[in-house]
């Protein structure tokens, strides 16, 4: 199949990236859900994720993946509390070469959150990459911080979840262009792929704008799901390039 660079947009949009930090996701002690949350959230804001990387609890591979994703977007699950595990902060700061350093308004929260309680170990979650700026946690009050559109957050989806949508509504939507984008598939019933690769080639290299994608499934029956996705106005364009070509090769399809 032709593989060849999407013109999606002409907008300079930063890419969207997750990164899920945790060990506990990688031996498969807990499934992460912050994923699935994140695209779906994202969709409804016309903005789309461009890559997701699962990192585990080790502070250098942190830090290098952090460096890796330096002039994206990055929505960072998991690693800022005060265990010994919990060395997400400090591989922030070594990524966006800043000092760890007490910040004052979140040493407050956690003060007013936990009272003395707060000493001598709780505290430590104040100590963020000089300069970073809160989220706020409307759990717990606990905030999470950016530096540079990296966004960094708990691995609790109670409290990520509603600092998700603060991000996007406070940053993202007033940084960013939204473009609409259009996911359509159709149906083919007891269809080999091999038998499309012609066709799907020549509907990516006709339409620039969208992305051609099929998806076997193979119980109760044969079955392949073929679809188009891309920038609005482009994808039932193409999509009907394809039934009609459907049509001429006397193959079957429904709408989904």
């Amino acid at each position: 199949m032709v593989c060849k660079k999407m013109k999606i947009s002409k907008s300079k949009n930063k890419e969207i990236h997750a990164l899920i930090i945790g060990d506990e996701i990688l031996s498969g002690k807990r499934e992460d859900k912050h994923l699935r949350h994140l695209i779906k959230v994202l969709k409804a804001h016309n903005f789309q994720l461009s890559r997701a990387d699962y990192v585990s609890d080790e502070i250098q591979k942190i830090q290098e993946t952090l460096e890796n994703k330096k002039g994206n977007i990055v929505f960072c699950f998991g690693g800022i509390g005060a265990t010994p595990d919990d060395c997400t902060r400090s591989a922030a700061a070594f990524a966006h070469n800043k000092s760890l350093v007490c910040h004052p308004e979140a040493k407050v929260l956690i003060e007013n959150q936990f009272g003395k309680n707060a000493y001598p170990k709780r505290i430590l979650m104040a100590d963020l990459p000089e300069g970073a700026l809160l989220i706020p946690n409307p759990i717990n009050n606990i905030p999470g911080f950016f530096v540079d559109q990296h966004y960094f957050m708990p691995g609790f989806p109670e409290m990520a979840w509603p600092m998700i949508d603060w991000v996007i509504e406070n940053n993202l939507l007033k940084t960013e262009k939204t473009t609409k984008f259009e996911d359509h598939s159709i149906w083919l019933d007891d269809v080999s792929e091999s038998s499309l690769i012609d066709l799907m080639n020549q509907t990516q290299l006709k339409f620039n704008n969208i992305k051609i994608y099929s998806l076997p499934k193979m119980h109760p029956k044969k079955m392949l799901e073929l679809g188009v996705k891309g920038e609005h106005g482009y994808v039932f364009e193409a999509l009907n390039f394809i039934k009609d070509n459907l049509n001429s090769m006397n193959i079957s399809w429904r709408d989904l």
